[in-house]
């Protein structure tokens, strides 16, 4: 026999080696002498090692000492360890050292795990020392069958454990737990992110609440201490213990504003803008009273060039007005953004204005001096068009006030165009007539209206009159130095029982000559009335006491005033100017 290589098989219990193997496995071949077609089936005796005692006893427990001592000091003796504790067997060991020489096989080195063609795996320092030493007769340890130095091939796995049936089941059993869990811990991933979400929105949401309970909280107390006149940094306007006076509470900044209206009871205000770039839509602009104020653009269609004018609905706050010279008249819906009723025009709109005791009819001030009044529930066209007494623009309408002595559902409006004051009753066959006494102050550039009291403010600019006569009745009216900037006036009118207006007062004042701004009266209770316009030539807002046109307060403005709006209901003055909203409180 040459060249027998031993297998050995030991236990470790407790860090103590006892051989249960002390014999040597001893593979024999046949003479090597025979021919080399001899059939491959030669025999190899294997003997067990407990019936046979090794010659070499004394060096093969040297060997198992050396393999022992190596075994513990290699890092990879603890991958041998059982679960259950540090005992051995027989299965654990077999895919992890070379059936040669009983060393574990590496993955580099001269000992690198290969195997030959019969897939039988060895050491490679081990079987090409085996081949080597049998030349052309090398066959495998195992399986006899032949092979030669050039048929071994090296394998590359760090660990090479053959796994029986009820190892795979549980492998793949514990490879779909994971599989699970994997999927479980994606879900509660999901639904964290989910939570997160919701917590942010719920916090945004909490703290605009907070924000818009301190307004609330702070209007409330404004509006307590204006009915209680308690006064707050003001000074007295007009005695017997009542004070009054206004402050800058809120600025917006916009662009290319032109007019606009509020709507206090929804915290809500409309403005009308230009387009922000050459070519671009006209839009309207929602903005919140509310904090953090937030703005909203609601763009209009390419047939709307400009808008002339708008208005909230005073019974219904959720619908708006707007004029534009696109020849439309619209009404858009505060909620939607969406146009609800769309007039054509026979010509483009300078004005329109809500009927104040019917929410059904509207009215349009057109550019050719008629006015016609509109039926929601009717949307073929006007219900009815009345001619102006001139071929003026009509740029302001003023719906008045139903009274005792009209008749029942009477429909009664002011227009002011450059010839003056009109008044239409839209429920008889006659048209408009001229108030008295609004002809000969000059060109009408503004009418303001108080629907409590009737009364009403006109303004004035002078004439262009070529000739040298001026009348008696008309005020020698010069423009102020440069800019847009001249003497006019404004005049107060009040309406009687008998539908007539009288004259009540007259004051003259610093207005446009170029422009038609807007005014407004502001009722204060108690017969208190303010008249607030802009002064052309200082570029403020002042506030006019009535009927004594009386200078109250003045602010300063970053630009011309171009429309102004008063709410009642909470006490807010707001002034427009080209870029700037600005709103202010009375204390």
């Amino acid at each position: 026999m040459a060249n027998p290589f031993e297998f050995q098989l030991y236990e470790y219990n407790d860090n103590v080696v006892e051989s249960l193997a002390p014999a040597p496995f001893v593979i024999s071949d046949d003479d090597e002498e025979e021919d080399e077609d001899e059939d491959d089936d030669e025999e190899y005796v294997a003997v067990l090692p407990s019936t046979r005692v090794s010659e070499n006893c004394e060096e093969e427990e040297r060997n198992k000492r050396r393999r022992t001592e190596a075994g513990e000091a290699s890092s990879s003796s603890t991958a041998f360890e059982s679960s259950q504790g540090n005992e051995w067997s027989r299965n654990e060991i077999d895919g992890l050292l070379c059936p040669i020489c009983m060393e574990p096989w590496v993955n580099n080195g001269e000992h690198h795990i290969c195997c030959l063609p019969c897939g039988h795996i060895y050491g490679m320092s081990c079987i090409k020392k085996w081949l080597q030493q049998r030349k052309k007769h090398g066959k495998c340890p195992q399986c006899n069958r032949k092979c030669s130095l050039k048929d071994v091939r090296k394998l590359y796995a760090s660990r090479l454990v053959a796994v029986d049936e009820e190892s795979q089941k549980r492998i793949q059993s514990l490879e779909a737990k994971c599989a699970a869990l994997e999927s479980k811990g994606d879900d509660w991933r999901k639904k964290e992110a989910g939570w997160q979400k919701r917590k942010a929105a719920l916090h945004l949401q909490v703290q605009k609440l907070a924000e818009k309970n301190i307004y609330l909280e702070q209007l409330l107390l404004d509006m307590q201490s204006r009915q209680s006149g308690i006064r707050n940094n003001g000074s007295s306007f007009y005695g017997k213990g009542s004070f009054c006076n206004f402050e800058l509470q809120k600025t917006f900044q916009l662009s290319g504003a032109r007019v606009f209206d509020m709507d206090t009871s929804k915290q809500i205000i409309l403005v009308a803008q230009k387009p922000k770039v050459i070519g671009g839509m006209h839009s309207l602009t929602k903005v919140s009273l509310i904090a953090p104020f937030e703005t909203e653009d609601i763009l209009l269609p390419s047939t709307i060039n400009g808008i002339r004018d708008v208005h909230i609905s005073p019974s219904n706050g959720s619908l708006a007005l707007y004029a534009s010279v696109g020849k439309k008249l619209s009404v858009l819906s505060m909620e939607s953004n969406n146009p609800v009723v769309n007039y054509d025009l026979q010509c483009p709109a300078w004005s329109c204005s809500w009927d104040l005791n019917s929410s059904h009819y509207l009215y349009a001030g057109l550019q050719n001096g008629c006015v016609s009044v509109f039926d929601m529930r009717q949307t073929a066209g006007p219900v009815k068009s009345l001619f102006g007494l001139t071929s003026n623009p009509v740029h302001t309408l003023k719906p008045l006030a139903q009274t005792s002595s009209l008749s029942s559902g009477g429909r009664t409006i002011l227009s002011a165009a450059a010839i003056g004051v009109s008044q239409w009753n839209f429920d008889s066959e006659e048209g408009p007539s001229l108030v008295p006494n609004t002809v000969s102050q000059g060109v009408c550039i503004s009418l303001a209206y108080c629907p409590s009291s009737d009364d009403v403010v006109v303004s004035y600019r002078p004439k262009v009159d070529t000739s040298m006569e001026v009348p008696l009745s008309q005020q020698l009216l010069s423009p102020l130095g440069t800019g847009q900037g001249v003497q006019g006036s404004h005049v107060l009118f009040k309406r009687d029982d008998s539908h007539n207006f009288q004259m009540m007062g007259s004051s003259c004042a610093n207005v446009s000559k170029i422009r038609l701004p807007k005014c407004v009266i502001i009722e204060l209770g108690d017969q208190r009335r303010l008249f607030a316009c802009g002064d052309e030539v200082t570029g403020e807002l002042v506030l006019h006491e009535l009927p004594s046109f009386r200078v109250l307060q003045q602010f300063k403005l970053p630009a011309h005033a171009r429309d102004i709006k008063y709410s009642p209901s909470h006490g807010i003055l707001g002034c427009l100017s080209e870029n700037t909203l600005q709103l202010f409180h009375s204390k």
